[in-house]
């Protein structure tokens, strides 16, 4: 299977995931609306949800890969057993552990319900219902990742599928079928969704049995020095891959204070994640494995350009999505969640706290693209320590601004911790040597903050002439504010003929590749001369 169509595989199966993502999230809140109930089962949610979105997203993926690439295939099969072994029963000795513990866990996921003891007991019970997922789609992703290694990327596509299409079908069900109480829906919709982690998981182990080659060899667990260096290693990574949705998860505590402060808040980040998710693709398929190949090459200057070009197209993205969310926010909220049991206050403040989230969306991409060069170096601690400053950075800002601002003012500290985050990896990249600010990318982003401001107003001039009152008008202004950015950023520069002709070039270059990229730390390992691996440059 060529890169191009594997990638288009992949590509179109995360696309697929968060758009039935999206179509869960509409569901749930026209099911539970905002209030005490979906609090308590959104709080119980966010821990499992955020892992699926780690690993989902390939968070393991670096710890992974180079451990079991330099490994010959009967050794790299037994150690991958030995991996999901360890794994498996980590994990299950942890499902244990918050079974037990979920009274006092729900009280962590959701500090402001203290004094609630009836909503908190509905924490914990979602909590033990839904946890469960975290011990499949973890073992999924890791099964996913063996098969991507030898090229099948079928499976990894539509397996993690079987989530949110379980959720929904769940949901369909419990709404034309039953008329239950919220309690009992949310109760159900948490059981769902492990029962649907399991279908991932069985989809996944049925691509590992088959094929004529075994992947995996399960045996007695042996503690190796390679289990033991990627169980270390795994950690670290998830923290630094996931750092965002660490951001979101203390944003959520915190907002656990407010009534339905939690429910808005998973709205609007469910809103901001579908861009971001799709530059996070695109940082870890596409940008990294360009960038481990030029840091092995030695290769430092094309390095630091080819990640300004790359910061360049993230900006170009995500700056109008960011302009474009504060500017709709309200018919936002209002087209896509305010029906049903979710009402129109609901949909006011959850507009507030998109406004506030919005802002944070470049710099959190931005983050994405150039925290991609650490992992291409193997820095995981200057990786890790920008993650703990944006963290920082981001319970510190919402404290302070909960208080006179409420949830918004806690979407504004998840906007200020992506801002320390992408500061703080630029810091590290400087001390090594793997960043400058070049003239190109000043200039560029100054004529995309010049498109940007363009369709901005444009966007606000149709909305007071036109109002926004439903999906079909939304979708009609937001092809008008994207066609008059396109006009905007042609005139103003930002987007070039040489754009075009690069991006035909690109594509050029990835369709005449076929083999791995594999990191200098993970180079070592190989013999000088090894069957199916390539040291060549790329074309």
């Amino acid at each position: 299977m060529s890169l191009i169509r594997s990638s288009l595989l992949v590509g179109l199966g995360s696309v697929a995931s968060r758009i039935l993502g999206f179509v869960r999230d509409m569901l749930f809140a026209q099911a539970l609306g905002a209030g005490p109930v979906a609090d308590a089962f959104l709080a119980a949610f966010r821990l499992p949800n955020l892992v699926r979105r780690i690993v989902g997203e390939g968070g393991l993926n670096p710890a992974l890969v180079p451990s079991l690439s330099r490994l010959e295939p009967d050794r790299a099969a037994a150690m991958a057993g030995d991996v999901l072994s360890a794994f498996g029963l980590a994990l299950l000795a942890l499902t244990g552990v918050v079974e037990i513990g979920a009274g006092l866990l729900a009280v962590l996921l959701a500090p402001g319900l203290h004094d609630d003891r009836e909503t908190l007991a509905l924490v914990a019970l979602y909590t033990r219902l839904s946890f469960p997922i975290v011990l499949c789609v973890t073992l999924a992703s890791i099964g996913a990742a063996l098969l991507n290694m030898r090229g099948r990327f079928a499976a990894t596509a539509l397996a993690p599928l079987a989530v949110n299409g379980g959720l929904i079908l769940a949901l369909v069900v419990l709404e034309t079928a039953f008329a239950l109480p919220l309690a009992q829906k949310a109760a159900w919709l948490a059981a769902a969704s492990s029962f649907a982690g399991l279908l991932q998981l069985a989809l996944v182990a049925a691509a590992l049995r088959s094929g004529k080659k075994r992947l995996v060899c399960f045996g007695r667990p042996r503690w190796s020095p390679v289990l033991k260096g990627l169980l270390l290693a795994g950690f670290p990574v998830l923290a630094a891959s996931g750092a965002v949705q660490l951001f979101f998860l203390a944003a959520a505590q915190i907002a656990s204070f407010w009534p339905s402060g939690v429910s808005w808040l998973y709205y609007a980040e469910r809103v901001v994640q579908l861009p971001l998710g799709l530059m996070a693709a695109l940082g870890s398929s596409l940008l990294l494995p360009e960038l481990a190949r030029r840091h092995q090459a030695g290769e430092t200057g094309d390095l630091v350009a080819a990640q300004n070009r790359a910061l360049e197209v993230a900006l170009l993205l995500s700056l109008p999505a960011s302009g474009a969310l504060l500017v709709l926010a309200r018919p936002i909220s209002a087209a896509l969640f305010e029906r049903g049991a979710f009402e129109a206050s609901d949909a006011e403040g959850t507009a507030l706290v998109l406004m506030g989230l919005s802002l944070g969306l470049p710099f959190a991409t931005a983050a994405k693209v150039l925290s991609q060069a650490l992992f291409a170096r193997g820095s995981l601690r200057a990786a890790v320590a920008a993650a703990a400053v944006g963290l920082g950075v981001t319970i510190a800002a919402a404290l302070v601004l909960a208080w006179p601002l409420g949830p918004a003012g806690i979407a504004l500290g998840v906007s200020a911790g992506c801002l320390a985050h992408a500061g703080a990896v630029v810091v590290g990249l400087r001390r090594l040597g793997l960043w400058s600010l070049d003239k190109r990318l000043t200039s560029r982003v100054a004529r995309i903050v010049a498109a940007v401001l363009v369709m901005s107003l444009g966007l606000a001039g149709v909305g007071r002439l036109v109002p926004v009152a439903g999906a079909f008008s939304l979708a009609v202004v937001c092809f008008s504010g994207l066609s008059l950015y396109a006009l905007a950023a042609w005139a103003t520069g930002a987007v070039t003929r040489d754009d075009w002709a690069a991006m035909a070039k690109n594509v050029r270059t990835l369709a005449s590749w076929r083999g791995p990229v594999i990191t200098r730390a993970a180079m070592k390992h190989f013999p000088a001369k090894r069957p199916g691996v390539r040291r060549e440059k790329m074309p």
